[in-house]
């Protein structure tokens, strides 16, 4: 299972100190690139995370998502999101820039986070800069790390409108497509990363959790990929349909859930996304022969 990685187990991982924001006004921080390698040489890497990140940096580099690559051969501009797996490999030793994390909370006090493209989808979200775009998106990142560690009252209003106009700039700017992996090698990468998605909905810890991606066509939409080259992909690399593959995530799920809770059954499919308890007993009892309630009762 994939390792979940939050705010504080970052920190702990870059070794940095934490300058976060009042905890009603959501996370805020923003690092130098530099700082963020590792001693091989290698950046911070994380599977699951709960913060978004807007990420500018300088050195030639191959940023791999789903079916596409994008080549940097100089400045780019990356934003990522809990439910986007990257892969950011390095070609060139030296790296420069700044990684800006924060959390949805802290975003949406001037806007609903979900309506700005660049940070929802993978498509819109890596833009090569260059020249005059680079310059101005370089003294933004610089502004905010100023303003971040001075002494004003109201440090966090001033770079949450400094974030707000990187975000409105690479809007406006034309993101780069990348260029398509080569079937063969396609086939494992799309499904490595609908792994990641799956995986970074779990383990559910609150009866608030709910898993946001159910379907194949939820699955597809994130990775940018018509729904049945998801599912021609991952049945050459696993076998099984993509349907197979939620299914079967979401029912041993289920089972450690009705173990090792005191959860009601109805509270249990509403986390697992069933909108209503009946229909979770149905998918349940299709799968294993025996309701919910026939593993509670075993189990008590």
């Amino acid at each position: 299972m994939a390792e979940f990685m939050g705010l504080q187990k970052f920190y702990e991982a870059v070794n940095l100190p934490v300058d976060a924001a009042p905890q009603d006004a959501g996370q805020f921080n923003i690092f130098r690139v530099e700082h963020l390698m590792l001693p091989n040489k290698k950046p911070v890497t994380y599977s699951r995370r709960n913060f978004y990140k807007a990420s500018l940096v300088t050195g030639e580099s191959n940023i791999h998502y789903a079916n596409r690559t994008v080549h940097v051969p100089g400045s780019v501009l990356v934003f990522t999101n809990p439910m986007i797996p990257f892969f950011w490999e390095r070609v060139a030793e030296k790296h420069t820039g700044f990684v800006c994390i924060f959390t949805e909370t802290f975003f949406n006090r001037l806007g609903d986070i979900k309506d700005f493209t660049v940070l929802q989808s993978a498509d819109a979200g890596v833009i090569l800069l260059e020249g005059k775009q680079l310059q101005h998106m370089q003294q933004l990142f610089e502004k905010m790390q100023s303003e971040l560690y001075s002494n004003y009252a109201f440090k966090y209003d001033l770079c949450r409108a400094l974030l707000m106009e990187v975000v409105h700039t690479a809007q406006k700017m034309q993101p780069e497509p990348g260029q398509p992996i080569a079937p063969g090698n396609a086939a494992g990468r799309i499904t490595k990363l609908f792994v990641d998605l799956l995986e970074r909905q779990f383990p559910i810890e609150l009866t608030n959790q709910v898993i946001q991606l159910k379907t194949p066509v939820d699955f597809a939409r994130q990775l940018n990929l018509h729904v049945n080259h998801l599912n021609k992909a991952l049945k050459q690399t696993t076998g099984q349909t993509t349907t197979q593959l939620i299914n079967g995530r979401i029912l041993e799920e289920a089972k450690l859930l009705l173990k090792s809770t005191d959860w009601a059954i109805n509270e249990i499919a509403w986390c697992l996304g069933f909108k209503e308890p009946n229909h979770f007993s149905a998918f349940f009892k299709t799968h294993t022969g025996y309701t919910p309630t026939r593993l509670k009762q075993k189990i008590d």
